[in-house]
């Protein structure tokens, strides 16, 4: 069988799977045109985010028998025709949820303990103890929206502080000893803070609105470690300034690109620009973000960990072995 792969990984990924019997190629800079044309010659691709793989795409690939996304969602694949064509997908949402959960932990303390605030202050000379007093997470009840690997992961890394961990998610019977399924109107009711683990489907688009945060019975801090996609970022803002939303902690941005390798275009203006800039051309919203002290904003890489570079090529070795082997 033949592999090709369209993103790199993690070297293990290829070692293992010539090791296996495969054949692999790699291109990792043709434009998806050129790939289309000579993706019918090949039985795998392995791929993180680099372009959708859609019907057009599929209906070239006559001979595929399975895709690997190294990562945990295919929001970037066509999975409904892609199953109706036989091809067998493939991810590893195993491999970075412990990244995920752990960077999930570390946004909320940060938040909660005011250290990206404190830190910029006392580097520019600033002693402000009063002005950078914390609250503790304990006696907090803390709200999982999407309990799947992600959620669960995040729920264990909780079980060390004496919280509350409510869960709510659109399957049954998916709550543990690490977090109680509730009905959302439950959580809302609720939750002191609010975190996203969901997968980007047409339900989740959008899903954190002026009406979904309305719904929140106490302000609360909000957490997105998913897909920037799920919340919308204007009505986050306004929530922001009217304190409904206490503070966010956002590892994915509604404008992403879809690849999440970049932000807006790759011409814009670096980040130290932007900040200082008053004519920016970027989102009013997007600028509130970056120059608030209650928002804490990394460059999606929750999952982005020297061990899941590891684990989540591990995992796709694994999971083609078993099925192909």
């Amino acid at each position: 069988m033949k592999i090709l792969h369209l993103d790199t990984n993690h070297p293990l990924l290829i070692n293992q799977l010539n090791d296996l019997g495969f054949t692999n190629h790699e291109d990792y800079t043709a434009s998806k045109s050129e790939i289309e044309s000579k993706i019918s010659d090949y039985d795998g691709i392995i791929i993180r985010s680099r372009f959708t793989i859609d019907k057009p795409f599929l209906d070239a690939a006559k001979n595929l028998k399975f895709i690997g996304r190294v990562g945990a969602g295919l929001e970037n694949i066509d999975c409904d025709y892609a199953e109706q064509k036989g091809i067998h997908l493939i991810s590893a949402p195993e491999g970075n949820r412990n990244a995920v959960g752990e960077h999930t932990l570390g946004m909320l303390l940060s938040l909660f303990n005011k250290l990206n605030k404190a830190n910029d202050e006392v580097k520019q000379g600033k002693w402000l103890r009063e002005a950078n007093r914390g609250i503790e997470l304990d006696g907090k009840t803390v709200g999982l929206i999407g309990y799947g690997n992600m959620g669960k992961a995040f729920a264990k890394k909780l079980s060390g502080f004496d919280v509350e961990v409510l869960c709510y998610d659109i399957k049954a019977n998916v709550g543990d000893n690490y977090a109680q399924q509730v009905f959302l109107d439950k959580l809302q009711e609720k939750a002191d803070v609010v975190s996203l683990h969901t997968p980007q489907t047409p339900k989740t688009v959008g899903m954190v609105n002026s009406e979904f945060i309305s719904n929140f019975k106490k302000p609360f801090w909000l957490l997105n470690t998913a897909r920037g996609k799920s919340v919308i970022t204007k009505d986050l803002v306004q929530a922001l300034e009217s304190g409904k939303i206490l503070g966010a902690g956002l590892d994915v941005l509604e404008y992403e690109k879809a690849s999440f390798e970049n932000l807006f275009k790759a011409e814009e203006p670096k980040f130290r620009w932007m900040r200082k800039s008053k004519k920016s051309n970027l989102p009013e919203a997007f600028q509130y973000l970056i120059n608030a002290d209650n928002v804490v904003l990394t460059p999606h890489v929750a999952g982005w960990t020297v061990e899941s570079n590891i684990k989540l090529a591990q995992t796709i070795v694994d999971k083609i072995k078993a099925k192909f082997c």
